[in-house]
């Protein structure tokens, strides 16, 4: 349970957050494993818990209307697999969400995030944080993906998540940076 606190209260960072809170969230947090391959969502489902990621990479895709697999984003160790939208909303997914590597996480279910969100005003208050943080984050990067060349959007995709370019495959990558694998392979040979 220790271990489990420790690792949450880097997550849960917020100057209403105490112990005491952190040590109610960790006891329902369960600490879960994936192989390569699984996956925690896929199209047509609805989310009905979150992840906190502490070790490996996942990433989310859709198919497009041409059944192209595209890849909407990474998550690496730290950060939260969600899908807001079905989550929330409590609606089908259009996204899929599959582990790239072996991962370990931490899952919370929707009943229980609600729960302590109306009870820990400290939670709730992280919530709207994370959520304005994430929602600055995704309209950042879509501003940048028109405005960025390949090459600047692929390093700063190194800077940010280094361990996506060092384990996601290439095809992922750039389908995620909006390129051809070629185009990306020309960019790591001049790199």
């Amino acid at each position: 349970m220790e271990e489990k606190v420790r690792f949450l209260s880097n997550i849960y960072q917020h100057p209403d957050l105490g112990i005491q809170d952190i040590q109610k969230l960790a006891a329902v947090h369960e600490k879960v494993t994936f192989k390569r391959g699984d996956f925690i969502l896929q199209k047509g489902e609805i989310l009905n818990e979150y992840y906190i990621l502490e070790k490996g990479l996942f990433r989310s895709f859709v198919h497009d209307y041409q059944g192209n697999d595209i890849t909407i984003d990474f998550f690496t160790e730290n950060d939260i697999l969600i899908e807001v939208s079905s989550l929330f909303q409590r609606i089908p997914t259009q996204e899929n969400i599959e582990a790239l590597t072996d991962s370990i996480a931490y899952i919370i279910d929707f009943t229980d995030f609600q729960e302590l969100f109306h009870e820990l005003g400290g939670f709730s208050e992280w919530g709207r944080s994370w959520m304005s943080s994430s929602l600055f984050s995704f309209k950042n990067r879509s501003t940048l993906m028109r405005v960025e060349s390949a090459r600047e959007r692929y390093e700063r995709l190194l800077k940010e998540k280094p361990t996506v370019g060092k384990i996601a495959p290439l095809k992922h990558i750039a389908s995620y940076l909006g390129i051809t694998d070629s185009t990306l392979s020309r960019i790591r040979k001049v790199r």
